[in-house]
């Protein structure tokens, strides 16, 4: 189908003898939001790092726009510009200040001058709320400056696709809403994105499909309405119990 950007078939992934993805499936097409929830060491972080190559799968195919991108003869570094990862840990160049971290990878992957580079970044830096930021050096910001960073280096590479692996567990609380709603942003634009997350309302809210995986396997998956509202699955019921009450 011309929609969809991304397919998953049968991925499998180990470390050593454990499992941790065991035939997974799903697709990702385009303008949709696709929430990965589930316990610490179910497999989500692992699946996102598979699809974006920064693991390389055990066995079964990732497709990116009808090609499998296992299959030996991919520009890597251009693929990842154009399926960019967001961290947990921001991952910003620490001796470069905000801009320059906004410019390096249009100019050396996509060859953009720097001026058209510097017009870019300032622009995206504008859409998270950081322009005012842009000469300040990394190693000054707060926790959820850096992520807002972090989410405009990647809308720099005009991605089709942004991988945000769980990208406020390591904020602050009071930092979190700032960065969860720049991803709201951008999903009303219709920007195409998979994120691993433990915030079940961003989940519920803006997700357009759900994914709950446990012990390395897709448990369950559908809509948020039907997932949050009707799970099917036990061990999904009691997953989202302890979030009931928040």
């Amino acid at each position: 189908m011309s929609d969809t950007v991304i397919k998953i078939e049968h991925l499998q992934k180990h470390f050593g003898k454990l499992q941790v993805l065991n035939d997974i499936n799903f697709q990702i097409t385009k303008g949709q939001v696709v929430t990965i929830i589930g316990s610490s060491g179910s497999g989500k972080s692992t699946m996102l790092r598979c699809i974006n190559l920064l693991e390389v799968p055990d066995g079964g195919k990732i497709y990116y726009e009808g090609k499998d991108i296992l299959g030996g003869d991919l520009d890597v570094t251009k693929y990842r510009s154009k399926v960019c990862m967001v961290f947990q840990s921001f991952n910003l160049f620490n001796n470069k200040n905000v801009l320059d971290n906004c410019t390096i990878g249009q100019i050396k992957v996509l060859k953009r001058s720097k001026a058209e580079a510097e017009k870019i970044a300032m622009e995206h830096l504008k859409t998270v709320g950081m322009e005012s930021f842009a000469h300040a050096a990394s190693t000054t910001l707060s926790g959820g400056q850096k992520q807002r960073v972090a989410i405009a280096r990647a809308l720099c590479m005009n991605p089709d696709v942004i991988l945000f692996d769980e990208p406020t567990s390591a904020l602050d609380p009071e930092m979190v809403g700032g960065v969860l709603d720049v991803m709201k942003d951008l999903a009303k634009k219709g920007m195409t994105m998979v994120v691993v997350t433990h915030e079940m309302q961003f989940a519920r809210e803006v997700s357009d499909y759900v994914v709950f995986m446990d012990q390395g396997v897709i448990a369950e998956a559908a809509e948020p309405e039907e997932l949050f509202g009707h799970p099917k699955e036990e061990r999904t019921k009691q997953f989202l119990s302890r979030y009931s009450n928040r």
